[in-house]
């Protein structure tokens, strides 16, 4: 049996991307499933300008405060999850979350909300 032709497991490499919002703001991170929250917070520091101690990232919709040192894998983030980006404010405290959902990408109008970030 050749290596391409084995099952493919959920431990797989595979690149995922995930959504990082801020505000109005989406970051879009490619990454694999063994990387840390931390290594995920160094890609933002890139991006942002802002050090990996000053972010917290969580899992929406449920608003999980993702842990450094475990891997997307292990908190059960998949591919085309939305994860927030609050930074750390002036007060030491982290800003609260500000996501804003883009309305004219809804496909349904109804007064539910949606569930879909």
């Amino acid at each position: 049996m050749s290596q391409s032709s084995r099952p493919h497991s959920p431990d797989d490499q595979t690149a995922m991307y995930i959504r990082v919002k801020r505000n109005k703001i989406t970051y879009f991170l490619t990454c694999v499933p063994s990387e840390t929250i931390l290594q995920i917070k160094e890609k933002l520091q890139e991006l942002i300008d802002q050090p990996v101690n000053d972010q917290r990232l969580m899992l929406m919709p449920n608003r999980e405060v993702l842990d450094d040192s475990k891997t997307l894998a292990d908190q059960k983030v998949e591919n085309d999850a939305v994860v927030a980006l609050t930074l750390r404010k002036d007060d030491n405290e982290f800003e609260d979350v500000n996501i804003t959902r883009p309305t004219d990408f809804n496909t349904s109008r109804d007064a539910d909300g949606g569930s879909n970030w």
